[in-house]
C-alpha cells in the first residue's frame, strides 16, 4: 500500500499522479514511496527537472520509449508549467504538453508530477487538464495530525514503535513533518529487528533548539533557577541571541496562556488542540502549568518589553534575559 492512501486521493484508482504540497521533503518522500511499489518493479525510472533540464527534456522523456522496458515512471519536478511563471518563448512546448497530458491516460508510461509550490494556477488550461487527469493528492497535515499521520507512515513501511516513542519522535522534531521524516530515517538505520523504541528516540535524536529553550522557562517556573540559568548560558554559548531566544518565550508564555482560558471557558482539552491547531502535548503540559492567568498575563508583558528593548538595540547585555528568568 502506497504512503499517498494517508492523504485524501481524487482518483486513486489512476496511476498518474499529481503531488501538490508546500513541504518539499514530505512530497518527494512521498513521491518515492509510491514509484517503489510493487506493481512499478521492473519499470525504467525517469526524473525530469523542469527548471534544470527544461521543457524539452520532459516532452522528450514524455514521448519517447524506453530502451529497456515497455514501460517506464517519470517524475517530473518543479513543474512551473502549472504555475504563473511561464513566458511566451515557451508558448509551443505548453501545447505539447497541454495534448500529452489531455491523452495521458493512452499512454503507457505512468507520470508522477512533483509540484512544490503554495499555489499554482487554477485558471490555465494546462493545469485544469492535469488535475482533470491525473489522481491529485494534496498532503496538507494540521499539527494535530502530525503524530497520527507519523505513526500511519511508520506502519505503512513495516515498522513498529511505541507510543512513548512516538511522542518523544514528535517532541525533539519540533512537530514539523519534515524534520520528523529526516529522524525516522535515521532510526531505521538503528532500529532491531525494525521496532523503534524510546531508547532509541533518546539516543539518537537530540532535543530541537525550541525544547532547549522551552526546558528554560519550564525550570524557572518550576523554581529550579540554577538549571534555568545553566540551560540559559548553554544556547547563549552556542550562538542563540536574546531576540531568538525571547521569540521561543513568547510562544510558550502565549500557548499555556490561551489555552488556561480556553478551558476557563469551558473548552476540554481535545477541543483546545483542535481551535489552536497544535499538538495535543503541547496542551496536555499547557493545561499542566500552575501558574495564575494573571501571573502569565504579567509574563508576557515583560517578555514584550524585553523583546521590543532587544530589538530597538536599549538592551545589549544578556543581564537582562537572565534577570527575567530569575524573576518568573
Amino acid at each position: 500500500m502506497s504512503l499517498l492512501s494517508l492523504f485524501k486521493n481524487t482518483n486513486n484508482n489512476n496511476p498518474h499522479t499529481l503531488i501538490w504540497g508546500t513541504d518539499d521533503f514530505l512530497n518527494d518522500y512521498l513521491a518515492k514511496s509510491y514509484i517503489k511499489d510493487e506493481k512499478f518493479s521492473g519499470l525504467d525510472q525517469v526524473t525530469v527537472d523542469c527548471e534544470s533540464d527544461g521543457l524539452d527534456e520532459l516532452i522528450a522523456s514524455l514521448t519517447e520509449s524506453s530502451l529497456f522496458s515497455s514501460q517506464k515512471v517519470i517524475t517530473v519536478k518543479n513543474p512551473f508549467f502549472l504555475t504563473a511563471k511561464t513566458f511566451k518563448k515557451n508558448q509551443k512546448q505548453l501545447e505539447q504538453l497541454q495534448n500529452i497530458f489531455s491523452h495521458i491516460r493512452d499512454i503507457e508510461d505512468v507520470v508522477v508530477i512533483v509540484a512544490s509550490y503554495e499555489k499554482i494556477d487554477r485558471r490555465k488550461k494546462l493545469t485544469k487538464t492535469v488535475m482533470a487527469n491525473f489522481n491529485v493528492v494534496e498532503p496538507q497535515i494540521k499539527p494535530y495530525e502530525v503524530s497520527a499521520i507519523t505513526k500511519a507512515l511508520i506502519k505503512d513501511e513495516g515498522y513498529q514503535i511505541s507510543q512513548s516513542a512516538l511522542q518523544l519522535l514528535v517532541e525533539r522534531s519540533d512537530q514539523v513533518m519534515d524534520t520528523i521524516l529526516s529522524n525516522y530515517s535515521k532510526l531505521k538505520v538503528v532500529s532491531e529487528d525494525d521496532k523503534i523504541t524510546e531508547k532509541s528516540v533518546r539516543q539518537n535524536i537530540d532535543l530541537s533548539l525550541a525544547q532547549n529553550v522551552f526546558a528554560i522557562l519550564d525550570d524557572a517556573l518550576r523554581q529550579n533557577y540554577h538549571e534555568a540559568l545553566e540551560r540559559l548560558n548553554d544556547q547563549l554559548r552556542e550562538g542563540s541571541n536574546p531576540v531568538q531566544l525571547l521569540a521561543v518565550f513568547e510562544n510558550q508564555v502565549e500557548l499555556i496562556l490561551v489555552a488556561k482560558i480556553l478551558a476557563k471557558r469551558g473548552r476540554n482539552q481535545p477541543q483546545i488542540v483542535k481551535e489552536l491547531g497544535v499538538h495535543p502535548y503541547r496542551i496536555k503540559l499547557a493545561l499542566q502549568n500552575k501558574q495564575s492567568i494573571e501571573k502569565l498575563e504579567k509574563m508576557l508583558e515583560e517578555l514584550i518589553k524585553l523583546d521590543y528593548n532587544y530589538k530597538n538595540g536599549n538592551y545589549r547585555m544578556d543581564n537582562f534575559l537572565k534577570m527575567f528568568i530569575l524573576s518568573v
